[in-house]
């Protein structure tokens, strides 16, 4: 470590702010402010030094503690610039200082070390200081980079497997640590092809201090966690990934940030990033601080940060969380406890700006990536562009059907009979919006047990329903997310402070889950009626919705023109259902190609036979019909040949 002589004076004759990027960050357009915020080691004039700068507008002084000056408050001050942010350039202190900001504010005597904003390395938790370093890395990635448009289409295939990097494996021979971003690299990778998902999504990786926060608790908006690793090395990770060919999605929260001393809170001693009153700038659910998304420097701050994940870490896409919590000035509010906007609304209307600015700025300079919403509510056009009056996301979680089919699929198929609806509601609004359906974390914590445990039945019928869940899921129109576990049948509730249940895999059911979620992957891939129409009505026909009586559903997804439709019927009671007639809109023969009771997946190995021709039986209004057996407890998936 390049250290600084205690002694040493801060240089104020060098600068890396302009006159425009002052004009650009008071205007809330400056984007790329990781550029000219926090700290940048290098060399000037002959001394090898570490340039700071920081925003804090309504402090008295601001001075740099370290190492180097045995964190002693004003023996490194920064100069303070027209535009409230202070710098200085400290010679002798180059990459791998620990550092934080001394902030003495003008107003209640406040005092306070701040770890850096825009720290780009911070210490590893509980440790808070920020660390002088950079982003110098060699990419590998090339060949994705330049393809990737393909993958992140909202024509392609997408399947998402969704990991919280701190559990989903552990080292049990050094302490039960997690692994760090090297180890997991080819392990992560080598799963998600075996499985055949298309992109990860990580729960939230940029530095929080709290572990049980998951990540959404941030501090440090420009700089991934130090548990697992340098900068380079969560690099190394979304490099190798790109390699083995599977986009990497990164969870991204501007909704909220936490309390903690050396964070954002009451940075100078005012309210700088979050919005003064607490009807607006704090969160009730999450004893957070909301920010000020109508502060021009706030907006300029968190859009630097989406664009910092896409261009230096090459992110494939950013996925939002608690939109809803931004969208509503009443979000777990009573009467009351919150303000109506000018014209007497709900609407948070400075963060509907805000929304739409980012999403605008991603895709205008990355129009090859994707921008998700976890957005909860019935807002309308959450993944339609600004400029038809939408938030401008390219897609949004349908919560709504996650709900609906868990709450159906927990029911003991007796009763399943009259919550029929649960099932087909879904298709009145399915294409309001880009949706992707997950089966997210939020679904495996806080007593709700894992998939597995929510599922009725006796093992057996776990099993089978599980796999049901799962064959439903990926018939359904819309994008896939799986939550990790969720693959094999995790037993147990997911925790943060554990390792998931890899020994269930020496079970054969478990491994049988593996091999459905593998094969649905696969012909989620392979047949362009299951993903290129996903977002269009043109994608989906109803063959029998209605069959309440019997608990069972049956309907098209189809493609483009030339592309052979797809025939996906289901069975939600443990009764075989033989002979079963569904109509089909031609001839030829209809080929078995997916059966979640097949036996190498762990059912009774009850099917078709591989198929069969249509007749010439009209039914459900089709000219030609099928006379199927449906297992119990099962989906089964045709296409149509010749």
């Amino acid at each position: 470590m390049s250290e600084a002589r205690s002694g040493q004076p801060v240089r104020h004759d060098v600068s890396l702010l302009t006159a425009d990027d002052v004009y650009l960050f008071n205007e809330g357009t400056h984007f790329h402010l990781y550029d000219r915020r926090g700290a940048h080691a290098g060399g000037r004039e002959g001394a090898e030094g570490t340039h700071f700068a920081v925003w804090a507008p309504n402090a008295e002084a601001v001075s740099v503690l370290g190492d180097f000056n045995y964190w002693t408050p004003g023996r490194h001050p920064l100069r303070p610039g027209n535009s409230g942010v202070w710098e200085g350039f400290i010679p002798g202190v180059g990459k791998g200082s620990p550092y934080k900001y001394h902030v003495a504010s003008r107003y209640h005597g406040f005092r306070e070390e701040k770890a850096d904003p825009f720290a780009l390395r911070t210490e590893v938790p509980p440790q808070t200081a920020s660390i002088v370093w950079d982003l110098e890395y060699e990419w590998s990635d090339r060949a994705w980079m330049e393809k990737r448009h393909a993958f992140n289409a909202q024509r392609a295939p997408i399947s998402i497997y969704e990991v919280h990097l701190g559990s989903w494996m552990r080292v049990p021979e050094d302490g039960h640590r997690s692994l760090s971003y090297r180890e997991i690299a080819p392990l992560l990778a080598d799963h998600v092809q075996r499985l055949g998902f298309t992109h990860v999504e990580i729960l939230p990786v940029m530095e929080h201090p709290f572990f049980g926060s998951w990540g959404y608790q941030t501090t440090s908006y420009f700089a991934p966690s130090a548990r697992y690793g340098t900068p380079q090395d969560f690099m190394h990770l979304i490099d190798h990934l790109h390699q083995r060919g599977i986009g990497v999605i990164l969870d991204w929260v501007p909704s909220h940030f936490p309390a903690d001393g050396h964070g954002l809170a009451y940075f100078d001693g005012t309210h700088l990033y979050e919005h003064g009153d607490p009807r607006q700038g704090f969160h009730p659910d999450w004893s957070s601080y909301i920010f000020n998304y109508g502060r021009n420097e706030v907006r300029a701050f968190l859009i630097s940060s989406a664009l910092f994940w896409l261009e230096k870490y090459h992110a494939d896409g950013l996925r939002v969380d608690a939109v809803a919590s931004m969208l509503y000035l009443d979000y777990s509010r009573e009467a009351g406890e919150w303000i109506p906007n000018e014209y007497g609304g709900r609407e948070n209307l400075q963060a509907i700006e805000f929304l739409r600015r980012c999403n605008a700025e991603v895709f205008r300079r990355h129009p090859d990536v994707q921008t998700l919403a976890e957005e909860s509510t019935a807002w309308p056009m959450v993944s339609r562009p600004a400029y038809v009056g939408g938030l401008g996301f390219g897609m949004k979680w349908d919560m709504g059907w996650m709900h609906d089919t868990l709450r159906y699929m927990r029911k003991d198929p007796v009763h399943r009979r009259f919550h029929h609806n649960d099932l087909t509601f879904r298709m009145l609004y399915a294409f309001n919006e880009n949706f992707v359906l997950p089966l997210s974390h939020d679904e495996v914590v806080h007593g709700k047990g894992s998939l597995f445990g929510a599922m009725p039945g006796d093992e057996w019928q776990k099993f089978a329903n599980l796999r049901l869940l799962y064959g439903l899921m990926y018939a359904h129109p819309g994008k896939k997310l799986l939550f990790m576990g969720g693959e094999f049948g995790q037993r147990g509730e997911w925790n943060h402070d554990g390792s998931m249940e890899w020994h269930l895999l020496g079970d054969p059911r478990h491994e049988g889950i593996l091999r459905w979620v593998s094969q649905l992957n696969r012909l989620h891939r392979e047949e362009p009626a299951l993903h290129a129409l996903d977002f269009s009505p043109a994608g989906f026909e109803w063959i029998d919705g209605s069959d309440s009586d019997q608990s069972a559903l049956s309907f098209l997804r189809k493609g483009e023109e030339g592309d052979p439709p797809i025939l996906a019927v289901f069975n939600f009671t443990p009764a075989p259902r033989r002979p079963y007639r569904v109509g089909v809109p031609r001839g030829g023969f209809w080929r078995e190609i997916a059966n979640s009771d097949a036996e190498c997946f762990g059912g009774s190995g009850m099917g078709n036979m591989g198929g069969m021709a249509a007749d010439e039986s009209p039914t459900h209004g089709r000219p030609f019909s099928l006379l199927l057996t449906l297992p119990p407890l099962a989906g089964v998936f045709f296409r149509v040949e010749g």
